[in-house]
């Protein structure tokens, strides 16, 4: 249940902090006070979406906390939860479970267990026909429960076995057309007979096939400037160093450097003649070189980086290969495991599926006679159980579907085709008057549930609040006299203005101030007259 709700700069909420009590707690007040945005509050903090249009004129930032006691919750501390969402103009929004920061998904899912918000324009659950399934299990309880968990237990094992057979390529043309790629792509390798650092090589011996005319041209120049006239010159030279080198140490030092000098030349010289006969490519090697280039870029496009990498892929796909080669005998044990599976997975969704379509119709009837008790005669609820013979679900093979027929003559329609927000509201509260002992969600808000509704269908909705309330908190906003007089907490929502500032208050109301409530909003006007009649529809609810 809610214990507190702190509401800051939302609307025209400024500060607002409210304490709730357990059963049925009513607001009621002014048009416009600001009742919706305590709705829309609880939304927010329910995951919902929240627009920057509701920040509060000159603020920066909207805050929603509450402190839920939740006894049977693992994620409490001595049965509190706190929650808290914080928005701000920037667009930053930052959502916390006990101090623990959350995602908006995470906070969403978090709370579709504790509160659930019914009113004129939200998603309600029980329009959602993924839920339908959970309100038929959540009413038929142990008896199905038990067989479930069989199944469950059963469809996990299916899973795994599935998982299994895919990487064993347990499907046969699966396993065929990764065998016809695994051995193409072995033989297109292999095909190319690689070497390790031949792209390297390859790349160096183009560049010199490309450069080869520049090449030539500058070694014959290179050479011809060496020629015999420079080795000519270093030989007089020496000559002439030889005469006077027994003279000085000094001497003799530039002699023996110019005999390296000579040497040295002499051998390049023959290196740069060598260069000149060796430097001549035709275009068919030329060709070789380009084609081999190629087809290493192409192959490393599609198995790696470098051509040790291609290699390690082949030994890869090898291994597989083998694996895939091998496994028969490994598939066809998983195939007679998943058979047998199967099998008890069908007998067991059959016997869930029995017990869901018997009490199907006794949900069915119940739900009508709800709603012949709220004042919809005509109205027909039906559950259907469609078993879906080619389909498993982690639920078994049911799909679930509540339908509605609400007048004499027409036809059945989904329940989440009605459009009319007086009747889904009636429905949905029958649906839950039914559903109240099973219901594991602790908090039902009801939005303006009396929309389209008066006289005596009033009472009976106010009746059936205060029933489901005996095992739920909940929280309605009404405005009609009926359902205030059934409450075990009131509260008037009102606004003052304050320095050209428009901010809502509430207050909880004793007694005497109840009746002065409901005999306010029961004709506009407080007197003897509606006093009484307020009078006495406290005494009916307490009696």
């Amino acid at each position: 249940m809610i214990a507190t709700l702190q509401i800051k700069n939302i609307g025209i909420i400024e500060d607002l902090s409210i304490d709730f009590r357990k059963g049925l707690n009513v607001l009621t007040g002014e048009t416009g006070a600001g009742k919706t945005l305590i709705i829309d509050s609880l939304m927010i903090l329910s995951g919902g979406r929240f627009s920057k249009d509701m920040i509060r004129k000159g603020e920066n930032n909207s805050y929603v906390e509450a402190c839920f006691y939740e006894p049977n919750n693992e994620n409490s501390i001595e049965g509190n939860i706190i929650i808290s969402r914080e928005i701000n103009l920037n667009g930053r929004n930052m959502c916390k479970i006990n101090g623990r920061m959350v995602t908006v998904n995470e906070l969403k899912e978090f709370m579709l267990n504790i509160i659930e918000i019914h009113g004129q324009n939200d998603n309600q659950n029980i329009l959602n026909p993924k839920n339908h399934l959970n309100y038929l299990d959540g009413f038929i309880g142990v008896e199905v429960e038990n067989i479930l968990i069989k199944y469950g237990q059963k469809y996990k094992e299916y899973l795994e076995l599935k998982k299994e057979l895919k990487e064993n390529y347990g499907d046969g043309k699966e396993r065929e057309r990764k065998l016809d790629l695994l051995k193409y792509q072995i033989n297109e390798i292999e095909s190319a007979h690689l070497k390790e650092r031949e792209d390297d090589q390859l790349e160096e011996k183009r560049r010199v096939i490309m450069n080869a005319e520049k090449i030539i041209e500058n070694v014959k120049q290179a050479s011809n400037c060496i020629g015999e006239n420079c080795i000519d010159y270093l030989s007089e030279a020496i000559r002439a160093m030889e005469k006077i080198e027994n003279i000085d140490k000094e001497y003799e030092n530039i002699s023996n450097n110019l005999k390296n000098a000579y040497y040295e030349i002499q051998e390049i010289s023959r290196d740069l003649m060598d260069k000149k006969d060796e430097i001549c490519f035709d275009e068919e090697e030329r060709n070789y070189v380009e084609e081999r280039l190629d087809l290493i870029h192409s192959l490393k496009r599609k198995y790696g980086n470098t051509i040790s990498e291609i290699l390690d892929y082949s030994k890869k796909i090898k291994e597989e290969i083998s694996q895939i080669e091998n496994s028969e005998e490994n598939i066809i044990k998983i195939n007679r495991k998943l058979a047998e599976t199967i099998a008890e997975m069908n007998e067991l969704a059959i016997q869930i599926s029995n017990i869901r379509k018997c009490k199907a119709q006794i949900l069915s009837d119940k739900i009508n006679k709800e709603l012949e008790d709220l004042e919809m005669k005509n109205a027909k609820i039906s559950v259907k159980v469609e078993y879906k013979e080619n389909e498993f679900y982690k639920t078994g093979k049911d799909e679930v579907t509540f339908f509605i027929k609400t007048n004499v003559g027409e036809d059945e329609k989904e329940l989440t085709k009605i459009a009319s927000g007086g009747e889904m509201s009636r429905i949905m509260l029958a649906i839950k008057k039914v559903l109240a002992d099973t219901d594991k969600v602790s908090v039902l808000i009801f939005d303006e549930i009396d929309t389209g509704i008066s006289g005596k269908a009033a009472n009976r909705v106010a009746n059936k609040l205060s029933l489901i309330a005996k095992n739920h908190q909940v929280l309605c906003i009404s405005h009609l006299p009926n359902i205030a007089a059934f409450a075990d907490s009131n509260y008037f929502i009102s606004k003052n203005v304050t320095e050209d500032r428009t901010s809502t208050n509430i207050k909880k109301l004793n007694e005497e101030e109840t009746i002065k409530e409901i005999a306010r909003i029961s004709s506009g006007e407080i007197n003897d007259i509606t006093l009484k009649y307020a009078t006495e529809l406290r005494q009916r609810k307490a009696s």
